[in-house]
């Protein structure tokens, strides 16, 4: 099979903004590109040193993906060789995995033509990951807010979010996994009704562009920010101290150790750099929301 040369772009997304737990998704302005071309067999390789680690052949997140999808349309995907160049993070809670999983889906269904709609691609990407919060979010840019529960999906987008974007990154990294396990089997039914409460204010508040009331009810989770909050140093503090700055909320990234703040837009910078000054043992980006999803285009030599 012939084909030419073509990249995909895969924005960050930060996951839950609080009580909008395993739903809402936020794309971030940090992009991860893989450039694919034609090869033998599947090789994986990274520009940026702190990704060497990551497998560089068919074990690969991204080519392990890809193969799944080609696999579940019984097609052969043929191999490729990947360049893969990325600001996104690993293991900060910024949808590392997330973008890796939309950037393989796209990548098959470029390969063999199956022209899948988003719609498609974000039933594959949920089941893959366990939820759609991220992964939504990478495929249609924007604030997503999904539902999945294995036969169908749903999701709703705000194209056009008007924040600026402080996230606080500790230098740990921190397992989805083991932050799972934080997570309680069961919830009593007023603590369950209080956070359901607290995530439908939310997404009214977002889908309004009313930050300052998304903001308060970012602080109001009660599905497991409670449980996860004493692995970060600081959680409080910053969540103060942010507040204190004009900051709108704060919530965990994800399954974290990120910590998301959302700003008036063009203040993140003004209070990124207070807070690199409070907190000096945490990594301060300064970002912006992502209007543009998953894009692939023909590379021009």
């Amino acid at each position: 099979m012939s084909w030419k040369e073509f990249a995909v772009t895969v924005p960050a997304s930060t996951a839950n903004l609080g009580p909008g737990f395993d739903s809402i998704g936020l794309a971030l302005d940090l992009q991860m590109t893989i450039k694919a071309s034609p090869s033998l067999e599947w090789v994986v390789e990274y520009t940026d040193c702190n990704y060497q680690h990551l497998s560089s052949g068919k074990d690969n997140l991204i080519v392990v993906t890809a193969l799944a999808v080609a696999k579940q349309f019984s097609r052969q995907l043929p191999a490729a060789k990947l360049l893969i160049d990325s600001d996104i993070p690993l293991g900060k809670g910024l949808g590392s995995s997330a973008a890796a999983i939309a950037g393989g889906i796209e990548i098959a269904d470029r390969l063999l033509g199956l022209e899948l709609q988003i719609r498609d691609k974000v039933k594959i990407g949920s089941q893959m990951e366990g939820h759609p919060d991220n992964i939504s979010a990478s495929f249609y840019g924007g604030l997503t807010i999904s539902y999945v529960d294995g036969q169908e999906v749903e999701s709703i987008r705000v194209q056009e979010v008007e924040i600026g974007v402080v996230i606080m990154m500790p230098p740990n990294e921190f397992l989805t996994t083991e932050s799972r396990g934080l997570l309680p089997a069961s919830l009593l039914h007023h603590v369950a009704t209080q956070g359901s409460a607290a995530s439908n204010v939310l997404t009214a508040a977002l889908v309004q562009g009313d930050w300052e009331t998304a903001g308060r009810m970012m602080g109001k989770d009660t599905f497991h920010e409670p449980f996860r909050k004493s692995r970060f140093s600081d959680f409080d503090s910053i969540r103060q101290v942010s507040k204190g700055l004009g900051a709108y909320g704060s919530a965990i990234s994800g399954a974290g150790p990120s910590l998301f703040i959302a700003v008036n837009a063009g203040e993140e910078g003004k209070i990124a750099v207070q807070l690199r000054k409070e907190f000096p043992h945490y990594q301060c980006i300064v970002t912006k929301p992502s209007s543009a999803g998953v894009k692939s285009f023909e590379m021009v030599i």
